[in-house]
């Protein structure tokens, strides 16, 4: 399945004290593998707790050793699931690595729902998800996500806390919603304004999203630059002069 299993006490601890730094009421965990997080998120009082699990033999397991995760485990894949409840709820997951970009994007699909994230990834992932304009590592994921929530790189995980261990180090990160929206004309023309500037990075934000603009908006100085020196409401700001 792709997944690591975490095994280091003091990180589920660590998870579990950043997750107590806002109000949980409604908490989804994502990919509960062995229950080493589970454990302790069943013991967080006051809260109604579900977890999506994909693995059979893991849905098995976790309802063989943690008696009280009876009827919470939700046996689908996350990405194909609908929102587990009706009013806002908290994510928190040691996230498959191999899908997890994938689970930050469907978590855009309901982010009026989520207002708080807290992840883990391999680090890299994670620091792209954090980086700001001007990185190497700035990109598609860290605009579309940064859009809407900030983002906080917490702690480093290394290979030793999972088993097997991965050959990469993991970084765990915070999602917090926005107070303040940007403006743009829509979500869809955002997205594909991000993505096409980004699709051709090295080159200049002209040549890359020239089918999207008209011939003398695309003479503005913006448009000599490269889609990583561009800020979120750099990008907010031209969706409005999109064809």
């Amino acid at each position: 399945m792709g997944q690591h299993f975490l095994k280091d006490e003091n990180i589920c601890k660590k998870i579990v004290a950043a997750l107590q730094e806002n109000e949980v009421k409604q908490l989804l965990e994502v990919g509960p593998g062995g229950g080493a997080l589970t454990k302790y998120l069943l013991q967080l009082k006051g809260i109604d707790f579900k977890a999506v699990e994909l693995d059979a033999e893991k849905v098995e397991y976790l309802n063989a050793t943690y008696p009280s995760i009876s009827g919470k485990i939700i046996h689908q894949s996350m990405l194909e699931m609908d929102a587990p409840f009706e009013n806002e709820f908290t994510v928190v997951g040691n996230f498959p690595y191999n899908i997890s970009s994938q689970i930050l994007f469907k978590i855009l699909d309901w982010k009026e729902q989520v207002p708080v994230v807290i992840g883990m990834f391999q680090k890299e992932v994670a620091q792209r998800v954090a980086a700001g304009p001007g990185s190497k590592v700035y990109g598609i994921i860290s605009i579309l996500i940064q859009a809407f929530y900030d983002v906080e790189y917490l702690f480093d995980v290394p290979p030793e806390s999972f088993n097997p261990p991965p050959k990469v180090m993991s970084g765990v990160i915070r999602l917090k919603v926005r107070n303040t929206k940007y403006e743009v004309r829509s979500e869809k023309v955002f997205v594909q304004l991000v993505k096409a500037a980004f699709n051709q990075r090295r080159k200049t934000l002209r040549n890359a999203t020239k089918s999207l603009f008209d011939d003398d908006v695309i003479k503005d100085e913006i448009f000599n630059k490269r889609a990583e020196q561009l800020s979120i409401s750099d990008f907010a700001a031209l969706t409005f002069k999109m064809r």
